[in-house]
């Protein structure tokens, strides 16, 4: 069954009002023993999936035994990343995979829904302000 996701309008200092493609997105968490959601930014764009550093101990993660520290580029900078040696378990809707993931050492990029072993594994569909996702 597919899941359907409508965009939300987020402010821009550019463009004012704006339509984002969020997906929540569950992670487990060897922390909490549970399910932590996250709304992400489903992009394209982005190689593989991506959270800002502080969700690391949400989850459970410890940077210096579990991740290596890469540094990454995007548009117009370059951050260090803590890059997991073993994949995440995620949930969306009914199904679950396990992907690989990045730490992001910045504050200012939200949570990146990527395309390697994550998005690709799905059907994604960006149509009229909505987002669903399918299993491929």
């Amino acid at each position: 069954m597919a899941v359907r996701i409508p965009f939300q309008k987020e402010r821009s200092s550019i463009l004012g009002d704006i339509p984002r493609p969020y997906v929540p997105v569950f992670f487990w968490s060897k922390a909490k023993k549970t399910w932590v959601e996250v709304l992400m930014i489903a992009d394209s764009g982005a190689d593989y999936t991506l959270l800002p550093k502080q969700y690391m101990g949400k989850l459970g993660i410890n940077s210096e035994t579990e991740t290596i520290k890469l540094t990454t580029s995007g548009v117009g900078d370059s951050t260090e990343v803590y890059f997991l040696k073993n994949k995440l378990r995620i949930k969306i809707g009914d199904w679950t995979r396990s992907i690989p993931v990045g730490f992001l050492n910045a504050v200012n990029v939200p949570p990146l829904f990527g395309r390697h072993e994550c998005m690709n594994t799905f059907k994604v569909l960006f149509h009229k302000l909505e987002t669903t996702i399918d299993s491929a």
